[in-house]
């Protein structure tokens, strides 16, 4: 590898390390329903009522779902009893799939954002259909790269973009941020961090890029320090 190309792999990954670093500082979480029965899947603890929801690799946002090709997703809400407060944190879940002995850690949302925001910083095979006219063309398949850093090769800037769905209306009545970015809206829907006084909900992300017809069984874990462990069955 020259040393250019070692400079630039090293810048980009202080870009991503920047990122991850700011992970959480903008949580707000999504709206939590109603009741925990509102989720598929529950638990009672001594100073809570924990409930979820398995999206596989999907991310529910105001503008529509989003597809985190890399990651599990978990919705998680928390109703602590009564006027207690409950501090949450997402090292105090993990995800086992298929009952193995070593469950899945969770990820900061920041690097879930990278991953979003560069859809070609990790190499994938891929199948690819090129087809053109004269001088354009439209590529099928292949992640479309992003700039990272000013002067950054990798794009082409030829290619030409496959045209977004339209965006569905929000289900939530919540006004929708104009044109936030997905990695944003990755890291303010996380769940949010810390103490919290009244029902609270937001998403986990669990690196994961096996294949998704090889799962057969997943289980939310959680260890609180306030609370009785639980395991919740997803799947």
């Amino acid at each position: 590898m020259s040393k250019n190309r070692m400079s630039m792999k090293a810048d980009y990954t202080l870009l991503l390390a920047s990122i991850a670093l700011a992970a959480g500082l903008h949580a707000q979480g999504t709206v939590p329903r109603d009741q925990p029965s509102g989720y598929p899947v529950r638990a009672e603890l001594s100073n809570m009522n924990l409930a979820a929801e398995y999206l596989v690799h999907s991310m529910p946002t105001p503008k529509g779902a989003i597809f985190v090709q890399d990651y599990l997703v978990i919705e998680v809400a928390a109703y602590p009893k009564g006027k207690q407060s409950v501090t949450l944190s997402s090292g105090q879940f993990t995800l086992r799939i298929n009952g193995r002995t070593r469950a899945l850690l969770s990820q900061s949302p920041g690097m879930v954002a990278a991953s979003l925001k560069y859809p070609d910083w990790q190499q994938r095979p891929s199948a690819t259909v090129e087809a053109g006219v004269g001088d354009g063309s439209v590529i099928l398949g292949r992640p479309p790269a992003v700039g990272r850093f000013p002067g950054d090769p990798t794009p082409n800037h030829r290619q030409t973009p496959i045209p977004r769905a339209p965006v569905p209306e929000n289900p939530t009545g919540e006004p929708a941020p104009a044109d936030m970015p997905s990695g944003e809206l990755c890291q303010r829907l996380a769940m949010p961090e810390g103490a919290i006084h009244g029902p609270s909900s937001g998403y986990l992300f669990f690196p994961f890029q096996g294949k998704i017809k090889s799962i057969r069984s997943v289980q939310l874990i959680y260890e609180g320090a306030d609370g009785s462990p639980a395991t919740l069955s997803l799947l």
